[in-house]
């Protein structure tokens, strides 16, 4: 890898990394579903407004299939989990589970691209497991290991799951769409799809100047400009 990829990553570890600070403060405020809608639909649409600026062919007819799959995997399912999970879990929680991406990352990648599992990265898979598994079960969580914590838990490590899915999908079936492309149609597409089943989920609020910065913070920032780089890195 280049310099500039990992400064990439060091940038996009920094940034989705404060995603799950703002995602604490606003499953509170906005539901689950409304936390995860919003952000989707905010991203979404900030970076299709974009690509019209640049006159960026996004190729809707073509790829519509693919965005919305991908956008479920990668956004939809991801989002709403680690939104269900802020309910209950601090935001250090869902940063440490969200850990277990890369181990389910390269178990995939072993199932369906063929990546050898060498026995370091089988003994490192494990270790990996191990450690979120021991860090989860000894951190602080008030109220103790109940069943909603014990589903929270749950959900955050599908979320890691549905992240590693999405990454051996798109190199697979997806490397010939532009990194621009695949954020904004992805996340627009699942937040289309997620927008109605916001009616069902009551926001708590009060919602505030302060969760109004949250979110845009949440969705320009750590989702759209996000998946920009992800994408990125991932073409390269």
């Amino acid at each position: 890898m280049k310099p500039i990829h990992w400064i990439s990553l060091i940038i996009l570890a920094t940034i989705s990394g404060s995603s799950f600070i703002f995602t604490r403060a606003l499953a509170p405020v906005l539901g689950a579903i409304g936390t995860a809608g919003l952000r989707l639909l905010l991203a979404g649409l900030s970076l299709v407004v974009y690509a019209a600026l640049v006159r960026f062919d996004l190729q809707w007819r073509q790829n519509f299939g693919l965005y919305l799959s991908i956008g479920i995997i990668n956004s939809g399912l991801p989002f709403l989990f680690y939104s269900f999970a802020a309910l209950e879990l601090p935001a250090a929680y869902l940063a440490i589970i969200n850990a277990s991406s890369p181990l389910f990352g390269a178990l995939f990648s072993a199932i369906w691209l063929g990546d050898k599992l060498t026995s370091n990265k089988l003994v490192g898979l494990i270790m990996g497991m191990v450690g979120v598994g021991f860090v989860s079960y000894n951190g602080a969580v008030e109220g103790g290991l109940s069943a909603a914590v014990l589903l929270s838990i749950g959900a955050c490590v599908a979320a890691a799951a549905c992240y590693a899915l999405s990454g051996v999908f798109i190199k697979k079936k997806a490397k010939h769409l532009k990194p621009l492309a695949l954020a904004a149609c992805s996340q627009l597409a699942a937040g289309v799809l997620i927008a109605p089943l916001m009616s069902i989920d009551v926001p708590p609020g009060p919602f505030t100047w302060t969760s109004v910065l949250q979110l845009l913070a949440l969705a320009l920032v750590c989702s759209a400009v996000a998946y920009l780089i992800y994408f990125r890195l991932m073409a390269e």
